[in-house]
């Protein structure tokens, strides 16, 4: 039976609600981790210098873009993506109780063992997105035919649920972790990943046959017992492994791990590469596999800007913004990543409601046009951005207004170019390859993130300053999008 065209499956806010808890989840610990690894071993935290804070935030966040290539391929090829989506859950909330555990208030504390769970704690979280994220993202898509007109619509409402979870986590378990103790704003979060999974399987019903295992039987819409011994088997397997790799690291010479590292960075592109070739058949789905190549690039460009709001921007919330109020109140640092996903929730219906209306009029935009339109949205934020950082240079604290505006920039720059990419990839991508394709994007993600965490130790080499060179860059990309925009949609062969 056909769905109306007017009305959106009740899969979708199961979805919806799954992914708000693990967001809240995950940007409850983003909130903290860099504030966390700075604060004093008398505060609990690790005493790090900002650079060190900022490479480790840098790695974490780009490797848990980089672990969805993994989940995707074995969701394709054997797991199916509702039981990744458990796995990833149940790792994840491992992670986070991990975090809680490195938290110590004892200058004489056991400083490797402390290390040891922080960095599984990390490990957890990498390892348990790559489960989670790609998966829970294409099961949105295979809620819909691939050129539904609500497809777009869609991923912006879910993409809504991203951020109403983002918005509470500053909230609550920033807000535990950064005055209260930082082991409560860990053991919130990952209480709030163990929520989301029980949500997923209470409305598991109303996902139908999407998302179970390859080959199952086409009356089956739930996962039987093997499935559920299959979660828990890779969920324990996956915990020591990355135990066992941090242990292993602890062991092997630094010239040792660069090794290990380009080693495996080289096999996983040719192993992507080969699978996207054995799994692209046609001109058509090969032109459209280059569409997705092309803009990845450019999604590299925007998250290398826009991820600074974890790192640069978390600290300058915390070192140069004015954060009192009429002298009696003093807005917590994490506060400030709740402005991003609050407008995300304000625009994202408008923005929905406004790609709707102009499709029907026949003026969509259509996607390379939309990245750009975000990627010069990113560029002005950075100039205002360059603004506050010259008055903050003098002495001064500047105004909260400053870190409004550009998040305000920056949100409608993502609401074109964020969800309308996850879309993206479940319309060109070929059918065989979905998952894995949308673990490449996630991958651009990757790289983004930890650029962003990189770039300023690596400007200030050759003494450039990080706010304005990434205004010129972004901008420059947004005008040659732009350009390249009519071959892009030339490329995509009729999809919209």
């Amino acid at each position: 039976m056909e769905v109306k065209k007017t009305k959106h499956p009740s899969g979708l806010y199961t979805l919806f609600s799954t992914e708000f808890w693990e967001r809240f989840s995950y940007y409850g610990m983003r909130a903290l981790l860099v504030l966390y690894l700075t604060a004093s071993f008398a505060d609990g935290g690790f005493g790090m210098e900002r650079s060190a804070a900022l490479e480790i935030y840098a790695i974490f966040t780009g490797l848990v873009y980089v672990t969805p290539i993994l989940g995707g391929v074995l969701a394709d090829k054997l797991l199916g993506q509702r039981k990744a989506v458990f796995i990833g859950g149940l790792v994840m909330a491992a992670g986070q109780f991990a975090l809680a555990a490195s938290v110590s208030y004892d200058i004489n504390s056991n400083l490797a063992m402390r290390e040891f769970l922080l960095y599984c704690g990390l490990g957890f979280l990498i390892l348990g997105n790559g489960f989670f994220k790609p998966n829970i993202s294409t099961m949105v898509g295979g809620l819909y035919e691939k050129n539904d007109a609500r497809k777009d619509s869609a991923f912006t409402i879910f993409y809504m649920g991203i951020n109403l979870g983002a918005i509470f986590a500053p909230l609550v378990a920033g807000t535990l972790g950064e005055n209260v103790a930082w082991q409560y704003g860990y053991m919130s979060a990952g209480i709030g990943m163990l929520i989301g999974n029980i949500w997923f399987y209470a409305r598991r019903v109303s996902l139908m046959q999407v998302g179970l295992p390859p080959k199952n039987d086409e009356t089956q819409t739930s996962l039987i017992y093997k499935d559920w011994l299959d979660i828990l088997f890779y969920s324990i397997a996956c915990i020591l492994v990355v135990a066992g790799i941090i242990k292993l690291i602890e062991l092997l010479s630094e010239s040792t791990l660069d090794i290990i590292k380009l080693s495996a960075t080289i096999i996983g592109i040719i192993y992507l590469s080969w699978t996207i070739f054995k799994g692209t058949k046609g001109k058509t789905e090969w032109s459209r596999v280059g569409v997705i190549l092309v803009l990845a690039v450019f999604h590299v460009i925007f998250w290398s800007g826009f991820e600074q709001a974890g790192g640069t921007f978390n600290l300058f919330a915390q070192q140069n913004t004015d954060r009192e109020i009429f002298d009696w109140l003093t807005i917590p640092t994490t506060a400030f990543q709740v402005i991003n996903p609050l407008f995300i929730v304000i625009l994202g219906v408008p923005f929905s409601l406004l790609w709707i209306w102009l499709s029907k009029k026949g003026h969509n935009p259509r996607t390379p046009y939309k990245f750009g339109f975000g990627l010069l949205l990113v560029g002005l934020g950075f100039i205002l951005m360059t603004g506050a950082q010259e008055r903050a240079d003098l002495g001064n604290l500047v105004s909260p207004l400053w870190l409004i505006g550009v998040y305000f920039l920056h949100t409608a720059g993502e609401l074109c170019i964020s969800p309308v990419g996850l879309s993206l990839i479940t319309k060109l991508a070929p059918p065989k390859i979905v998952s894995i394709m949308m673990g490449l994007w996630m991958a651009s993600i990757a790289l983004g993130n930890y650029l962003a965490g990189t770039m300023e130790a690596i400007l200030h080499k050759f003494d450039f300053e990080l706010y304005p060179f990434i205004a010129g860059e972004t901008i420059f990309a947004a005008l040659l999008v732009i350009v390249l925009g009519p071959l892009l949609t030339k490329m995509m062969k009729g999809i919209h």
